[in-house]
């Protein structure tokens, strides 16, 4: 199978409407997780929390998939963190991506998990598992965010627990960094881990843990209320599907870019 990565090649056969990027660094968490960076276009514009494609060559054909932008939007770069499939049309190509080669990208990003989409609020809450936690990466790095919320809380859950590496290597990056911290206060940035298959001081599914009021016990504060919590989801489709039921239940509306309310959903990626 003919994949290209190289920049003169792809360079040359790019389809329209497409940038072609340079990767600059890569990192493998576990056997099927893996984080990326490249090279930003000048002119590309995106709001923290949206998505946008990212593609090869193979065999002369583009292959695209959506991955949410994990950098914040005033970064230099562009960061993305991926799940490896094996067999997968484009990430069973990708993940074999190393500093020098070349990728695609389409040149508009969108998504819901965006502050417009949301109502003022005095919590937020980012409910993520597996890779679903990359959109928050770019998330909790935005002045905007915290000129928003009084207090951030970032859930992310897995299954094992080497795979919550790259999230706290992220919290811990962003509470040390001097410069984040001269713009806002990331002492008010909470990461709650679980994991679903192996031992650790907090298990299970992040929905179980809402449900029973785990999560709210765990974190010394009071349970969903609509007048003062705000929500994002990013995950598999049962978690987006059972975190959507239980934030309405708790009262709260789900909003879009067009009407903001109490909380969103990122769909792009559930199957």
């Amino acid at each position: 199978m003919n994949v290209m990565t190289r920049p003169e090649d792809l360079a040359a056969c790019a389809p329209a409407g497409t940038f072609v990027e340079t990767v600059t660094a890569v990192t493998h968490y576990t056997d099927h997780l893996f984080h990326f960076r490249m090279t930003r276009p000048a002119e590309f514009r995106f709001r923290s929390g949206e998505f946008v494609m990212i593609g090869l060559m193979i065999d002369g054909k583009a292959a695209f998939r959506a991955y949410s932008i994990a950098s914040p939007s005033w970064a230099e770069d562009l960061e993305f963190f991926s799940i490896k499939v094996p067999d997968g049309p484009l990430t069973s190509h990708l993940q074999k991506i190393q500093p020098g080669d070349a990728v695609l990208m389409r040149k508009k990003s969108t998504g819901t998990l965006v502050n417009d989409a949301l109502v003022k609020g005095k919590r937020l809450y980012m409910f993520s598992s597996g890779t679903g936690i990359a959109p928050f990466a770019s998330v909790i790095r935005d002045p905007e965010t915290y000129e928003k919320f009084d207090e951030l809380i970032l859930t992310h859950s897995c299954r094992e627990v080497a795979e919550l590496k790259y999230g706290q290597d992220l919290v811990a990056s962003v509470q040390e960094d001097e410069m984040l911290n001269e713009l806002f206060d990331t002492t008010r940035l909470r990461l709650y881990n679980s994991v679903t298959r192996e031992n650790y001081p907090f298990r299970g599914r992040i929905t179980d843990l809402i449900e029973t009021g785990k999560l709210f016990e765990d974190l010394g504060v009071s349970p969903l209320d609509p007048t003062i919590d705000r929500a994002m989801i990013c995950g598999s489709a049962a978690m987006l599907k059972d975190t959507k039921v239980l934030l309405e239940s708790a009262g709260l509306t789900e909003g879009a870019n067009n009407r903001p309310a109490e909380f969103v959903i990122e769909r792009a990626f559930a199957s």
